[in-house]
């Protein structure tokens, strides 16, 4: 998370002129994204773990899918999402759930932004 210093010395900067308002905008973001990568946890933390996945409709911002899955039932909870994102079946999206469940990582795994359906996906360990 980034936090209210971290941003202060962003702003300051550009008070001072030494940044832009877009480099500092550019490094707010970056930080963000730092704070939003997974994270990788210990073996031992498997039993509380969940699988969320959420479909988002995109034009109202409304939530169509939300489905929240003990890691236990994982397999059950990926045929679930299959069944509202059929892309998932099969490539990449798939490919990368099994990768982070291997990985045994937390955090967002998945972040898909579908323009024909105008649908918002997000596949989230935590």
């Amino acid at each position: 998370m980034v936090t209210s210093e971290e941003r202060m010395k962003i702003l300051n900067m550009i008070n001072e002129d030494k940044i832009t308002a877009e480099e500092g905008s550019k490094l707010l973001s970056a930080l963000t994204r730092r704070s939003e990568k997974p994270k990788k946890v210990s073996k031992s933390g498997l039993s509380n773990r969940w699988l969320r996945v959420r479909v988002t409709d995109m034009s109202t911002g409304k939530a169509k899918v939300n489905v929240n899955v003990p890691m236990k039932l994982v397999d059950a909870g990926l045929n679930i999402a299959a069944q509202f994102t059929p892309e998932m079946k099969s490539g990449q999206m798939m490919d990368t759930v099994k990768e982070a469940l291997a990985e045994n990582i937390r955090g967002k795994i998945v972040d898909v932004i579908d323009e024909e359906d105008q649908e918002h996906v997000e596949i989230f360990i935590e």
